[in-house]
């Protein structure tokens, strides 16, 4: 009987994870194979006379010089400003993503009742249109003869019509802003939505007012939703390009890691540079997913005890 049952509860677990392959299929076939690619071009050499990539499939036969020289770079030259400009923009992104969707995810999460739904689909509206669409769009709006410079007009905040599009840098964090910032109102909805009422309900009873309440249960309450939020819409940010090419034409005062990979690798005859740019952004986008699953698992076992 013993071994009938040992059989018999085997086999549902074989089965179950049996689900599993085609999850595992699709991240090999579009994920491990796809990261080996480049490593290979980012490793091989450069045909001399076409001046495009040969692969070192082989890990015995990579090149480590053009990864070398792109180090060097970042480190003491180009892409180094590069780098922290792009740090610097998603830093901001960042900060206006949490301004405005904080805000909204909290009153669509623990205020909003009759409207909710109404507001979920709105929230969800943008994604039915392409982002670059979306971009484009605002290159309409801040044209000279714009939206934007007619409504600062009306308003007496600008005198003279402001060229939005030559290279400004609030272009390009407003473009990302605009363009991420559903994404993370989403994901911290979910988290303020699943807040169990009864601790604030707890807290008013106390005698704690609304504001105070906010501040000692909502807020530490959805401190990993604003991580998860934050790292969604952060780990796009760094590899996009989209946005400055769009909305400032490419400008190189507003060059982002995205613009420089997209470059090397279609625009140039160095796309090991390109591969070796996309390896480094991947090493440390991996370094902040780290510390973002080292942060969830700590407040997950202090929340156990």
């Amino acid at each position: 009987m013993t071994g009938r049952v040992v059989v018999a509860r085997r086999r549902p677990t074989r089965v179950w994870a049996g689900f599993a392959l085609p999850g595992i299929g699709w991240l090999i076939a579009f994920f491990l194979v796809p990261i080996y690619a480049v490593l290979a071009v980012a490793f091989g050499q450069i045909e001399p006379l076409l001046k495009t990539p040969q692969p070192a499939w082989n890990p015995l036969d990579w090149d480590y010089a053009a990864m070398g020289r792109v180090l060097d770079r970042i480190v003491g030259g180009d892409l180094g400003t590069v780098f922290i400009r792009t740090f610097w923009f998603v830093a901001l992104a960042l900060v206006g993503c949490i301004a405005i969707g904080y805000p909204v995810a909290y009153f669509v999460a623990r205020k909003a009742q009759r409207s909710r739904g109404i507001l979920l689909a709105l929230l969800v509206l943008p994604f039915w249109i392409s982002y670059l669409m979306r971009m484009l769009a605002w290159t309409n709006l801040l044209q000279l003869d714009g939206f934007v410079n007619k409504a600062l007009g009306w308003l007496g905040l600008m005198d003279t019509p402001h060229n939005w599009l030559d290279g400004d840098w609030p272009t390009v964090v407003i473009g990302l802003v605009y363009g991420y910032v559903p994404f993370f109102i989403l994901a911290l909805y979910a988290a303020l939505e699943r807040i169990d009422g009864r601790l604030l309900e707890a807290s008013r009873d106390l005698g704690a007012s609304a504001f105070s309440t906010f501040l000692r249960v909502t807020l530490p309450l959805s401190v990993p939703g604003l991580l998860a939020a934050s790292v969604i819409t952060v780990l796009p940010m760094f590899g996009d390009y989209y946005t400055n090419t769009y909305l400032t034409s490419g400008s190189p005062r507003t060059g982002m890691i995205g613009n420089q990979i997209e470059y090397y690798l279609r625009g140039s005859s160095q796309p090991q540079t390109g591969a070796s740019l996309v390896l480094v952004l991947m090493a440390f986008l991996f370094v902040l997913m780290l510390y973002y699953l080292v942060t969830t698992v700590r407040q997950q076992r202090q929340a156990e005890r």
